[in-house]
């Protein structure tokens, strides 16, 4: 059984993951798996990927896969310590800071600000796939991730006919 020490600090830590998770906690992961993987052992690789793969599965809010993975590395007072832990800042710093964006909305800063954030948004999110890629044996995965990729950087094809596609290929285990 994990202390009080313990839970204060994977609270702390997911207090900090929240308001480092821009573009949403997705792109967090990579630290998520060094923490809960690596550094404490209370999930192995295969939790982990399952983790996310059950939470983005769900329907719901993108972000259940947080409450997924404190479930399966403690029970119900992991879900509630991480997912607390994770939307309690970032909730918070959203909203004050949407409102008072808005209200500029046309100032040069916001606009550079906005337009700074993308490209750090979306090589997070390249770190997330990689670390998901890198654990899973094989190479069909890897091709299947770069070709979406592809496809919606550079096409119109909708996000869910990729993810059907997606799992039509996983069910019919080419990957």
């Amino acid at each position: 059984m994990h202390t009080s020490v313990d839970w204060v600090g994977l609270f702390g830590h997911f207090l900090l993951l929240s308001l480092l998770a821009v573009g949403g906690a997705i792109t967090v992961v990579p630290d998520i798996h060094r923490v809960l993987v690596g550094k404490t052992g209370l999930l192995t690789d295969a939790q982990f990927n399952a983790s996310i793969a059950i939470g983005q599965a769900s329907p719901g809010p993108n972000i259940l896969f947080v409450s997924v993975m404190g479930y399966q590395a403690a029970g119900l007072l992991g879900a509630v310590v991480t997912l607390t832990g994770i939307m309690l800042p970032s909730t918070t710093l959203a909203l004050v800071v949407a409102r008072w964006g808005h209200a500029r909305r046309d100032w040069p800063q916001v606009q550079a600000f906005k337009a700074g954030m993308a490209p750090i948004v979306i090589a997070l999110m390249f770190s997330t796939g990689w670390i998901l890629t890198a654990e899973t044996p094989g190479w069909r995965h890897a091709l299947l991730t770069i070709a979406a990729a592809l496809l919606v950087w550079r096409t119109r094809v909708h996000l869910l006919v990729l993810i059907c596609a997606g799992a039509v290929v996983g069910a019919f285990g080419w990957v």
